[in-house]
């Protein structure tokens, strides 16, 4: 049996009284792209941390080609050219990229800066990789971001990469891009890992896959020889259907309900983060928001729940004009909106108070008292708790405890009690688990159902693709176009997201269907 190039045996990690891992097999081979699947709190991150070198197993041991490593710190994993390109990336936005790579290295400011360039671009070529070694980073793209942040693991040389949610931010050409830069790297002897929860992409460029469920590693399997239904239940223990359904618009709900015209909206330092953006939504209706990060969606969302005020444009929601006013002079006016924003403990809940106050906190104006308030407040959380098979101690307990999932089903539920005509909210399932996801998607169509109008900012453009009705797409805060979702492709949102206008001509809105 050929030797893994990493082997992790045993691995156990303990913080306090929780288990993250629990004597974790796992074993990467030389030249292959190797998948982790798990939900969250299945221990990936903590797992691949400690090959990272960030933490330290209480038990086991790592090995490389069958001899025992000794990783106490990101520099011991360097050293065993093992390099960690993280989600959010680190970099320094000021630097130049041939500055970013060389950060931190004894040598790396001492080369001469031709010569730097020449070998940044050789070892780029290599491997498939572009990018301008003189060009400042705050000048990149995402994607340009991204490969900065490749070519800094290699040219510390790593020979096992391990990319921690690589697409979350990527268009569709993007991503085919780094599958193609990463069968060149396979092809050239490295070994990658390669976390992320798409199952698609799982099924195209990986080898195998290494299954976790509850901080223990349940399976290694080969890709090809697997189903997606099959690793999905490995995952959660159960079967899963898979498919997400756009429920039909009920003809009896179709109205104008939210009108946004020629938006403009600059940030403190004067920079147009929206530029007169125009749609309008139905009642009745999904519309999903597809773009890169920082396209102008937090912008978006936060100006129509009145939080950030808008330099130009208006927005009315049932003939009643949102601008200037903020979100308790919003909620007088009769308004019914719920915002479910990006932050969830930041904006949405208070971190520190339970659940019972965290929903009083929205409702408290509506009571006479502050103990009928309570009483409400409670019956309330018992409802959520129920509905959306929230894990908790009981409703007393400091939501900041509660998982990710759990967290968002209470934001959900308490948003959703207020009977709003319109609901907000943005990436609703980011860093959910695969069960809590597919939760909120039937409380959204349930929305829908219902005759509520849904603005949903997302960024798997599967799903917004498969659950929303229409897709207005933003670029560098312009809307590029509005598609329908039933006869548009990946590949057509994608290049609007990069800035290629849609005709919208044949983009009827709902209401004029």
């Amino acid at each position: 049996m050929e030797t893994p190039f990493i082997e992790l045996q045993g691995i156990t990690k303990r913080f306090g009284s929780v288990i993250a891992n629990h004597n974790v097999h796992m074993g990467v081979r030389a030249s292959e792209v190797h998948a982790i699947l798990g939900e969250n709190g299945s221990g990936k991150s903590t797992l691949m941390n400690m090959l990272s070198g960030i933490y330290t197993p209480d038990q086991g041991q790592i090995l490389k080609n069958g001899i025992p490593l000794h990783i106490q710190n990101p520099e011991d994993a360097i050293k065993a050219e093992i390099g960690m390109v993280h989600q959010h990336f680190k970099l320094v936005d000021v630097l130049s990229v041939k500055e970013n790579i060389v950060l931190g290295q004894k040598d790396g400011m001492f080369i001469k800066g031709k010569e730097l360039s020449k070998k940044i671009i050789a070892l780029g070529a290599r491997y498939g990789l572009s990018v301008d070694p003189d060009r400042k980073v705050y000048s990149l793209s995402i994607s340009e971001k991204q490969t900065v942040e490749i070519l800094k693991v290699l040219y510390r040389g790593a020979r096992l990469l391990i990319l921690d949610e690589p697409t979350a931010v990527l268009t569709p050409q993007e991503i085919k891009n780094l599958f193609h830069i990463l069968d060149n790297m396979r092809k050239e002897g490295c070994s990658i890992i390669l976390i992320t929860h798409k199952m698609n992409e799982v099924m195209d460029i990986s080898d195998r896959v290494t299954v976790m469920r509850k901080g223990e590693s349940i399976a290694t399997v080969d890709t090809a020889s697997a189903t997606p239904d099959e690793l999905i239940e490995m995952m959660v223990g159960r079967p899963i259907v898979l498919d997400i359904f756009r429920w039909p618009i009920k003809p009896e709900h179709v109205r104008p309900l939210l009108h946004v015209d020629n938006l403009t909206i600059k940030n403190r330092m004067g920079r147009k983060t929206l530029r007169k953006v125009s749609f309008t939504l139905s009642a009745g209706e999904i519309l999903g928001v597809a773009g890169i990060a920082g396209s102008g969606q937090k912008e978006l969302c936060e100006s129509i729940a009145g939080l950030i005020r808008a330099d130009k444009g208006s927005i009315k929601l049932n003939e009643e004009e949102l601008v200037g006013l903020k979100p308790n002079e919003i909620q007088k006016r009769g308004v019914r909106m719920s915002f479910i924003p990006e932050d969830r403990l930041g904006m949405g809940l208070v971190a520190n108070m339970s659940i019972v106050d965290n929903v009083l906190l929205r409702n408290y104006h509506n009571s006479a008292g502050i103990i009928l308030g309570k009483t409400y407040a409670r019956k309330l959380s018992a409802e959520i708790i129920s509905k959306y098979d929230i894990q908790t101690p009981s409703m007393n307990h400091s939501v900041k405890k509660l998982s990710g999932g759990n967290i968002q089903k209470v934001l959900l539920g308490r948003e959703l009690d207020l009977n709003p005509q319109l609901l907000v909210t943005a990436y609703p399932v980011r860093g959910l688990d695969i069960g809590a996801s597919y939760q909120i998607y039937d409380a959204l169509n349930e929305q829908k159902d219902n005759g509520i109008g849904v603005l949903f900012i997302g960024e798997d453009l599967d799903v917004l693709l498969a659950l929303c009705d229409r897709i207005m797409v933003l670029c560098e805060g312009k809307v590029t176009g509005i598609v329908d979702a039933a006869t548009t492709t990946k590949e057509e949102v994608g290049m609007m997201m990069l800035g290629q206008t849609q005709d919208q001509g044949g983009a009827e809105d709902v209401v004029n269907r």
